[in-house]
């Protein structure tokens, strides 16, 4: 028997035996279905450093809380010898469980059984589980660790896949989807992460792609390992396809279980509320001393938010991708809220494409599931440069505008140091919609820094001047206390308070307390049309 064979069972025939052997026939079907295909089987899943899926499964949920559904499927194809190959499960374990005490629905490919290729009677599982969690209202999380398509079962495999496209695209914005890739997901496979809201991925067994690299070779002639091509760190910190990566399964299912907990079941409902012991009336002197006043000297942003946040703890999503730009969720007095911050210790927080495209998800994820949002401002502006415009950094830096303009939760803005031009209308500026602007005593607002602005204003009297440098020099302190002083934007409504650095937690706490019951009306419409 070959690996990824199932060791039939003896079945009585219907009409034998007692209620009793029926019911202990089942229970000795069921705890085969459990073990899996073989010893063999599992033993060489763990060689290549993986868990099966049950043993992941029990990771995810709280102990004891799983309930399988269809592990008695078995695939009908003939052909190609599958009519001989009827494992139980056919190749992936589906059912829910509770999270932290809340239900969550899984669905996770079993690499023992062909691989933990998709056939029809395996695809239609993930259907089933996908549907009874959209009627439900809970997340799905899938565990990927499979082989693409199943061959020997062509188009209907293919189908299978486009069902699982169709309800990932339904359920968008209505119940979280959160993939986790443990191992390969190559071709179409790959399709689904993509869809979903969150993509986990372990460095090492994991590989995603849409062509492998012998394909690539082949076409290309390039050269390139699996790994290097499609691995965790490549989609981590090179395409941004991942949000986390891990060096170990365990850590990255507790991950996943701690993202669930800051998140809600579904659209409908707010996130749910954790209880602190950290005062949300806790000053933040610390920050008085983090941030330097001077705003072209770096600071680290990722400093700000822990002392802000209960317990200093956040959780942040692409840390590795687009570094100018922070995007974590965190807890302010037990609310779950997402958090937008320009990063003054990468590129000095300029906005760039990468970071424009980072933002604007994670801002249209929290929108979806009702996490209120805090943006953090310290920015120069957005990146010049050919490679940035005619890479079409209009367009990307619109789908970050589009998303803060669409957005209808709770909105509060925080300006520490600069902000300038358009960046500072993009990142939730309140000529955009938030609901609340704060600034430190330290902020600098205006359509450039009084250097650059003092060039273009007064270039005629600097020219004419005997001494051009003095001449700038004046009219730069000039153009700073006409026009960026750190009231101005406040004498005009523009700000709504200008606050001492060390009342950020309070302030931010208590406007997100006064917008708790914030409700947008939406103009009737079947969708926006939101830049490419």
């Amino acid at each position: 028997m070959s690996v990824g064979e199932e060791t039939p069972l003896t079945i009585m025939a219907p009409a034998d035996g007692h209620l009793r052997d029926r019911a202990a026939e089942l229970r000795e079907l069921r705890e085969s279905v459990r073990r899996g295909p073989s010893e063999r089987a599992t033993e060489a899943q763990h060689a290549k450093g993986k868990l099966t899926a049950r043993e992941r499964l029990a990771l995810l949920f709280d102990e004891d809380t799983f309930t399988e559904v269809e592990e008695l499927r078995r695939h009908r194809a003939v052909g190609f010898g599958l009519e001989d190959r009827r494992p139980h499960t056919d190749g992936v374990v589906t059912g829910w469980g509770q999270v932290h005490g809340r239900t969550v629905f899984a669905y996770a490919h079993d690499f023992r059984i062909f691989g933990g290729a998709l056939g029809e009677a395996h695809a239609e599982k993930i259907h089933k589980l996908m549907d009874l969690a959209e009627s439900a209202g809970c997340p799905v999380v899938g565990l990927c660790d499979g082989a693409g398509a199943r061959i020997q079962e062509g188009v209907t495999a293919l189908a299978g896949y486009g069902g699982i496209f169709t309800r990932n695209v339904r359920n968008s914005g209505v119940i979280p989807q959160i993939s986790v890739i443990l191992g390969p997901c190559a071709g179409g496979a790959a399709y689904s992460p993509a869809l979903t809201d969150f993509v986990f991925m372990v460095r090492g067994t994991a590989q995603m792609f849409i062509t492998g690299p012998d394909v690539v070779q082949a076409v290309t002639g390039e050269v390139i390992t699996h790994d290097a091509l499609g691995g965790a760190d490549a989609h981590a910190s090179v395409s941004g396809v991942a949000h986390f990566a891990y060096d170990e399964e365990g850590a990255c299912l507790d991950d996943v279980r701690h993202l669930l907990s800051l998140l809600p079941s579904n659209n409908r409902e707010l996130p749910p509320v954790e209880p602190t012991a950290d005062p949300a009336n806790r000053r933040t002197d610390a920050l008085l001393d983090l941030v330097p006043a001077d705003p072209s000297r770096s600071y680290d942003m990722r400093e700000v938010i822990a002392e802000i946040v209960d317990d200093g703890d956040f959780f942040e999503v692409q840390e590795s991708w687009a570094t100018n730009i922070i995007c974590a969720v965190a807890r302010l007095d037990g609310q779950a809220v997402g958090i937008v911050a320009n990063q003054p210790a990468s590129f000095a927080g300029v906005l760039d494409i990468h970071a424009s495209e980072k933002a604007a998800r994670f801002v249209q994820t929290c929108d979806s599931f009702n996490l209120p949002l805090v943006t953090l401002v310290d920015v120069p502006g957005f990146l010049p440069g050919i490679d940035q415009e005619h890479g079409g950094i209009i367009r990307h830096g619109a789908k970050l505008l589009y998303a803060y303009c669409n957005a209808t939760v709770p909105r509060v803005q925080l300006i520490l140091r600069k902000a300038y031009g358009g960046a500072y209308i993009v990142m939730d500026s309140r000529s955009i919609g938030t609901d609340i602007s704060l600034a430190w005593p330290s902020n600098e607002i205006a359509v450039m820094g009084a250097e650059g602005a003092a060039n273009v204003v007064f270039r005629r009297e600097i020219a004419a001047a005997d001494d051009p440098e003095g001449t700038r020099a004046r009219m730069v302190k000039e153009y700073r206390a006409e026009l960026m002083h750190p009231y101005y934007a406040a004498e005009r409504g523009l700000v709504d308070s200008v606050i001492d650095p060390a009342q950020s937690r309070s302030r931010l706490i208590g406007a997100l307390a006064m917008l708790r019951a914030k409700h947008v009306p939406l103009p009737t419409r079947k969708h926006g049309n939101q830049p490419q």
